[in-house]
């Protein structure tokens, strides 16, 4: 007779689905488990090779559960968060300085990972993850102790403290603009605009805040992350939509300038997240002081 653990699948491929149905794109799922992406993307061949079946379909860098693939993680997460939660009873506090946060990554990449040496500094005993995702992640079930969300400070089940706001600032590099270029809605119309396509309606905001009519976006440049947005405006290719904080970098050390001078608008800002039904831990009330602190500065 055949042994009954011939019929367990490899549990590496398990955690790399599992993690993969969670957070909805397999880098987001690399990310999580520190792995590389291709990692993750083979021990899921290797998985749907095991069942026979596909359990994902791809849709560029997101996937989505095929019917299959819903049934069987709806059949195998309890089982997983078992094993979890018997490991945390098992291993005791010494995982508690582990942080989770969570937050969009031109935000980590722009502003938290060049500052991160100063959170070092003010809490070396802590080992705190990223996990950087557009997507909305729900914090009680993944598990996760805090996020930073970009929006007006509503959303169900958790509870959002203000960090600070955005700014809509056009930037570009310096020289691109002639410094005798007339008027602005002539030095607009004579340029190349660069678009964020997640926020594809910011240069029609700016312009109807400062009573022009909308600019034509046909020829414009799309990007779908704000350093991109921002490296493009860099190498000369055009006038972006700067996002303060983010921007201020480069508008410091000259990379980049505020043609039409740095004030703005603000339709949304950034806020500090938590499941209201979670007792946060000592380090991760840390986190979320110092995070408010450095907002603060």
């Amino acid at each position: 007779m055949a042994d009954a653990d011939e019929r367990l699948p490899p549990f590496p491929a398990l955690r790399a689905f599992h993690a993969a149905a969670r957070l909805g794109r397999f880098r987001d799922a690399a990310t999580a488990l520190g792995v590389t992406e291709s990692a993750v993307s083979h021990q899921i061949r290797r998985l749907e090779e095991f069942l026979h079946v596909p359990l994902f379909e791809r849709h560029g860098p997101r996937v989505t559960l095929t019917a299959t693939g819903t049934q069987y993680f709806a059949e195998i997460d309890p089982a997983l968060q078992q094993i979890a939660e018997a490991t945390r009873a098992v291993v005791g506090p010494r995982d508690r300085d582990r942080v989770a946060l969570t937050l969009p990554p031109s935000l980590a990449m722009l502003w938290l990972i060049p500052n991160l040496a100063k959170f070092e500094a003010a809490c070396p005993d802590i080992d705190l993850q990223l996990v950087t995702t557009t997507r909305l992640v729900d914090l009680r079930r993944e598990q996760v102790d805090l996020a930073i969300r970009h929006g007006q400070g509503s959303w169900p089940d958790v509870e959002a403290t203000f960090l600070f706001t955005d700014r809509a600032i056009p930037v570009c590099r310096p020289g691109y603009l002639d410094a005798d270029a007339g008027d602005l809605a002539a030095a607009l119309a004579s340029s190349r605009l660069i678009v964020n396509g997640y926020r594809p309606d910011e240069w029609d905001e700016w312009t109807r805040a400062r009573g022009l009519e909308p600019l034509p976006l046909d020829n414009a440049l799309r990007f779908w992350a704000q350093e991109h947005v921002l490296a493009a405006a860099e190498q000369g290719l055009g006038i972006a939509m700067g996002r303060s904080p983010l921007v201020d970098e480069r508008l410091s050390s000259g990379a980049l300038v505020a043609p039409f001078g740095t004030s703005g608008f603000a339709s949304a800002g950034y806020y500090l997240c938590r499941p209201p039904d979670v007792t946060p831990t000592a380090n991760a009330r840390r986190v979320a002081r110092w995070l408010q602190a450095f907002a603060e500065e």
